[in-house]
């Protein structure tokens, strides 16, 4: 018997993404990819994947999901209140996010809905038994390609398991959450901002923008004032890194993200830092947010710095204990001289 987990209820908007389809732009293939690479490299950390493995990616609302396989450990990052049916009829038992945990087979897991962000994520140790298409296990849903047969999750998909059962080892959390920053998303200018005239890039840093409701994992089409331009807003079709800021004839700013498209052919005003990428993955519809001009040295030396961080984070991760202390259960299930081997070993005596 094959191990899974299937969708017994589906989310919203819930697809397979690691950290994206790197190479092919050229070809007219977007990146995907995570929209939050720090909550996926985190959520891979506690499931002790390496940082590429692909994770479900949850959009606001996450799935139910049934284990089965004999068991497997799955970790959740992000704003999550989560919950586990440990049995048909049995009323559900609250997990904690930001950890992993050891689900067994016939038990359902509902991630649940994210609370005051977007994004969050769930991966599982060893990651899921699937083709990549392209060097990638991201899903890019507009062209069908990647994750889970190139399309968000669906009720009675059952995605396969690379482990047959969870690999011995102690569950894991975050020390604490992991600071993504405040205050105004910071930009380098160009590559088009001498298609606006001064008082259009004084409006851009200075104005207040809200997210509207035409945002998704393309790019975040923001309202507020109109950013003047000094040119006209149509350019000969030039390449569209991540984070790229459109400003098309109305004037106002689109910020294209990871399935943005290749090329385009709208002025762009600025690019957003690397470093303020994962914020704005997690933006929901009405935030509110500023921008501000930074140098590229400023912007590689933030990235440095955010991952830096991260990686002490990573360092930092903590055993993971059952609420109320030992879970008696998984003690006896335990090899005990060998574990008392290994402790001395580990301490040196």
């Amino acid at each position: 018997m094959s191990a899974g987990l299937k969708v017994v209820r589906a989310g919203l908007f819930d697809t397979l993404q690691d950290l994206g389809r790197i190479g092919y732009t050229a070809l007219g293939m977007p990146t995907a990819g995570a929209m939050d690479r720090i909550g996926l490299t985190l959520v891979n950390a506690l499931a002790g994947n390496p940082p590429n493995t692909a994770g479900i990616e949850i959009g606001v609302m996450g799935p139910d999901l049934l284990v089965e396989a004999d068991s497997v450990r799955v970790a959740l990052v992000g704003p999550l209140s989560p919950s586990l049916f440990e049995s048909e009829g049995a009323p559900p038992k609250p997990l904690e996010t930001d950890r992993s945990h050891l689900l067994k087979r016939g038990q359902v897991l509902r991630v649940g809905m994210i609370d005051g962000a977007s994004t969050a994520y769930l991966a599982v140790s060893g990651g899921f038994a699937l083709l990549p298409f392209m060097g990638s296990l991201s899903t890019y849903s507009r062209a069908g390609v990647g994750g889970f047969e190139g399309r968000k999750l669906a009720a009675g998909d059952e995605l396969p398991l690379t482990l047959e059962q969870a690999p011995a080892a102690y569950d894991r959390k975050l020390g604490g959450p992991f600071d993504y920053g405040s205050g105004p998303i910071r930009v380098v200018w160009g590559p088009q901002d001498d298609y606006f005239t001064e008082a259009g890039r004084q409006t851009f840093v200075t104005a207040e923008y809200k997210v509207s409701k035409e945002a998704d994992r393309m790019g975040i089409r923001f309202e507020g004032p109109t950013i003047e331009h000094a040119k006209g807003a149509d350019i000969i079709s030039d390449g569209i890194g991540p984070g790229a800021i459109q400003v098309p004839g109305a004037g106002l700013p689109i910020v294209l993200l990871a399935d943005r498209q290749t090329v385009g052919g709208y002025s762009k005003i600025a690019t957003v830092a690397s470093v303020d990428l994962p914020r704005l993955g997690r933006l929901l519809p009405g935030r509110t947010v500023r921008f501000t001009a930074v140098t590229v040295e400023e912007a590689e030396a933030l990235r440095r710095e955010q991952e830096t961080r991260l990686a002490r984070a990573i360092a930092n991760l903590q055993v993971a204990r059952p609420a109320g202390g030992i879970d008696l259960a998984r003690l006896y299930e335990e090899n005990l001289i060998d574990g008392i081997v290994y402790e001395r070993e580990a301490i040196g005596r």
